[in-house]
């Protein structure tokens, strides 16, 4: 190749490249921008601030991953985006658009686990070969399998009428297993909370545990120092609920309520949100008990 035809191959690679990847650049040079957005967005005490600003967020992150498809980390941004909106503001007085706003946080999660190898193939197939794909996998996948198994069991979970959906609920604690393993403190402990409502949830005819779900309750309330209200709103609305200890039930609910405004600054909302709940909690409890 003379000269003239290596510089023409050459500016015609270098303009190639730029107007491909022009837009990726612009997003990703935006992306302090998110993780301060989130940063904020955790510490903010104003719930109806918070509920108006999540949807305008959550279509911002859509917009910039059309520009970059490929970005993992705004894919894991709109994965929790999309279940803290809906765990907040909708689940508890519209549980079916809940779950369609979970699946679609499932979805941009497992397009991060196809960078794992775990394709459509092995999520649908047999159990064992799930298992071995999972196992494989070490600490970068903790966030993946973490937003995965959060939101596809959360749209399990307000779909139980269907058999199918159900069927798929021990692929989602496979993944949340495997956090467990590899990181049991990722996002406040939050696998010890999941596996805490999980065992919680049920009796023990049917695979419930009380005393696990108490200790992966009292594992994630030990990591947070206790600030992180969630994890006595879910032990209270799951496990005292179903083991129908009212007295539990009422005084974990009746703490939330009493907790400083101040008690954990960095998870201002979800503090909030789950003092919210308690009150929404305390209102049924003479309905279950």
């Amino acid at each position: 190749m003379n000269n003239y035809l290596k510089i023409g191959f050459l500016i015609y690679a270098v303009t190639q490249l730029s107007a491909c990847s022009i837009s990726q650049l612009t997003t990703r040079a935006a992306m302090p921008l998110i993780d301060g957005g989130f940063t904020a967005m955790n510490m903010e005490s104003d719930l109806q601030l918070a509920r108006s600003a999540l949807p305008a967020n959550i279509s911002l992150i859509e917009g910039m991953l059309i520009n970059d498809p490929g970005n993992e980390t705004l894919q894991l941004y709109a994965a929790q985006a999309y279940y803290g909106y809906a765990f907040g503001f909708i689940e508890d007085h519209d549980p079916v658009r809940a779950a369609k706003l979970y699946e679609r946080g499932y979805q941009h999660a497992k397009q991060v686990l196809l960078e794992y190898g775990i394709n459509k193939q092995i999520i649908n197939g047999e159990l064992d070969n799930l298992q071995e794909a999972i196992n494989k996998l070490d600490k970068n996948a903790v966030p993946a399998l973490f937003w995965a198994s959060s939101c596809w069991a959360k749209s399990i979970d307000l779909n139980r009428d269907k058999a199918h959906n159900l069927a798929q609920l021990p692929k989602a604690v496979m993944f949340m297993q495997r956090v467990l393993e590899l990181d049991e403190h990722y996002y406040m402990s939050g696998a010890h909370v999941f596996f805490g409502v999980y065992y919680g949830s049920k009796s023990p005819m049917l695979g419930g545990n009380y005393e696990l779900s108490e200790q992966h309750f009292s594992q994630a309330n030990s990591a947070n120092q206790n600030k992180l209200l969630v994890v006595n709103l879910l032990q209270a609305q799951y496990l005292e609920r179903q083991r129908f200890n009212q007295h539990n039930f009422h005084d974990l609910l009746t703490q939330i309520l009493q907790a400083s405004d101040t008690l954990y600054p960095e998870q201002n909302l979800i503090n909030q949100i789950s003092k919210q709940k308690a009150s929404l909690l305390l209102k049924k409890e003479d309905q279950w008990f």
